[in-house]
């Protein structure tokens, strides 16, 4: 108990917040670096990436951040159903003709007038709230892991229909994790696993182009110029940094030859031009995340905060791991963008978002 001249501390995770901030900033470093020949090419202007980042990423994904830091933690649990069913709708909506748009065969996004945004990035941060919600009022159901299996097939057929598949790995990797750490029977996480694995496979037969990705990563050296590119390209840029690396803006296979160089193959263009030291330092700074992200989970004493922000850290450094992974050749190639670095303004407002939570449940802790 507190003496009556005691009060509790309230601060948020100064380390959390500090490598947030660290992260954003490296991004944005980057992202000037490496959108200026791309911005002079398409748009006539240097920084049009960079500057579209910070009006459409940064800056509502502050504001909202700040937002989500302020609500009190329990009107997050009991909207958080809500939040997740408006998602599920705005993620429907995206086979509407005119409202919908596609891009590369894939119908991710939605436009109303100037605004465009994927909910499929939101859908990470939303059916985490809901899993902890319900996981938290569920855990002694006895048919607790036919509902959640059937929550995570109806998700899935939205996800595969689009087709987003390397959202619905994350969201079934987060998921998995959340259900194992709420404390359910470790058969139930066993048989997800085997279900997970089955239905990735089945995933892979269906569609040639993913089957090729698996293919590449197990022979790199098939068809070079062809569908081993990314990944050769990738390799070299991350090989020419060398150790210090070559010096921002020196970067060469930003120049079209590595493709997705602001997006997914971001990594490979940070390590060419800051080296293996800024690429540890980088590494390192997830590592930090992580580590206070489950320190904020371990400490509170809510167990709706506690799976919310395992499930939270969790998110950001699988897609950081995966995204880093596919870039050395240690993964294949998935398309997932790294998580406040890579250019993606739905992605980078859904991050901060998370991250104003992950705050919101540290000084509660």
């Amino acid at each position: 108990m507190l003496k009556s001249t005691e009060k509790a501390d309230t601060r948020p995770d100064y380390w959390l917040m500090g490598s947030v901030v660290a992260l954003i900033f490296l991004g944005i470093l980057i992202l000037a670096s490496v959108s200026a020949s791309f911005s002079q090419e398409k748009f006539g202007t240097t920084y049009y990436f960079l500057n579209h980042q910070l009006l459409f990423g940064f800056l509502p994904g502050i504001i909202l951040g700040f937002l989500a830091f302020r609500m009190p933690l329990d009107s997050l649990k009991k909207w958080a159903l809500v939040l997740l069913l408006i998602n599920l709708i705005l993620l429907a909506m995206v086979f509407l003709p005119k409202i919908g748009s596609s891009s590369g065969g894939a119908a991710r996004w939605l436009n109303f007038g100037p605004i465009s945004f994927q909910p499929s990035e939101f859908l990470k941060l939303t059916f985490i709230l809901y899993l902890a919600a319900w996981l938290t009022n569920k855990t002694r159901k006895i048919n607790l892991l036919i509902a959640f299996l059937i929550i995570i097939g109806a998700v899935s057929l939205l996800l595969i229909f689009q087709p987003d598949i390397s959202t619905l790995g994350v969201i079934v990797l987060v998921a998995a994790m959340m259900y194992f750490l709420a404390e359910t029977p470790i058969w139930h996480s066993i048989l997800i696993i085997l279900l997970g694995t089955a239905g990735l496979f089945s995933l892979i037969k269906l569609a040639p182009y993913r089957a090729a990705r698996l293919l590449v990563f197990l022979k790199p050296e098939i068809d070079p110029m062809g569908i081993s590119y990314q990944i050769k390209q990738a390799l070299i840029a991350v090989g020419s940094g060398g150790i210090t690396g070559l010096g921002l803006g020196m970067s060469g296979q930003k120049l079209g030859f590595l493709p997705g160089a602001i997006s997914d193959s971001i990594f490979a263009l940070f390590s060419e031009e800051t080296g293996f030291i800024g690429s540890i330092i980088l590494i390192f700074l997830f590592l930090m995340f992580l580590w206070r992200g489950f320190r904020a989970g371990r400490l509170s004493q809510d167990k709706f905060s506690q799976l919310t922000a395992l499930g939270i850290s969790s998110w950001i450094i699988i897609q950081a791991f995966v995204n880093i992974g596919a870039m050395i050749g240690i993964l294949p190639l998935t398309g997932i963008p790294l998580p406040f670095i890579s250019y993606g303004g739905s992605a980078i407002v859904a991050e901060l978002i998370g991250v104003g939570i992950l705050l919101n449940i540290s000084k509660n802790t």
